[in-house]
């Protein structure tokens, strides 16, 4: 049986946004039956699950005695047993893995960038004078990347991809702004990924967790 690491209890900003809903979504995708660890507060920090996780984060995935950290390579191992995530035609399935480098190198840190501002240290001076050069940043990548995306469904064309999953998970992280939602060809993406039923039950999943440790 798969097993992920989870967290047990996260502040509410921070629900249906921690990183284990990517894992969980990709195993919905896969058909993968999957279980959670669920982490109380310091668990991460303990020296044999430091041991799993070098940083102290989740997910980590468990089979058998085989353990992976970061998300990127989960959703990779993932797509090596289910077309569902990955293609199996050669250029197809190396697209699809470049949309999740790109979602994880190229977008996500500038995404973060202003989300930990906003989130974290928006009271802060140095935040208050930092925030407009991290938003006009990221406004130009994620201009580039709707110019990618195009009239196309997902970025590799009509079919859903491990890219996508990946893709649509860090255009969520900014839910209190019209950074993604301005661009209307990116808010229609991210709705249009998120409407599918593996996202709802991975979502209801960990929320669910959540809702059981209150």
């Amino acid at each position: 049986m798969i097993t992920i690491s989870a967290f047990r209890w996260v502040p509410d900003f921070a629900r249906g946004q921690v990183r284990d809903l990517r894992v969980r979504w990709a195993l919905e995708e896969a058909g993968l039956p999957y279980r959670t660890r669920l982490l109380e507060p310091g668990d991460q920090d303990k020296p044999e699950y430091r041991a799993l996780q070098p940083f102290g984060q989740v997910p980590i995935f468990q089979e058998d005695d085989f353990v992976l950290f970061e998300t990127g390579a989960i959703i990779l191992y993932l797509g090596e047993r289910s077309e569902a995530l990955l293609p199996k035609e050669p250029h197809a399935r190396a697209r699809a893995m470049q949309w999740v480098v790109a979602a994880l190198n190229s977008i996500e840190p500038f995404v973060m960038n202003v989300a930990l501002i906003d989130v974290l240290y928006k009271d802060q001076e140095w935040a208050k004078l930092r925030r407009p050069g991290a938003v006009e940043f990221v406004k130009k990548r994620l201009a580039s990347l709707s110019k990618a995306l195009g009239d196309k469904p997902y970025f590799d064309g009509d079919r859903f991809t491990a890219g996508d999953l990946v893709m649509a998970t860090v255009l969520r992280a900014l839910p209190e702004t019209d950074i993604v939602t301005g661009d209307p060809r990116l808010a229609a993406y991210v709705e249009r990924c998120t409407a599918r039923p593996a996202f709802r039950r991975a979502l209801d999943a960990q929320l669910g967790d959540f809702r059981k440790a209150a």
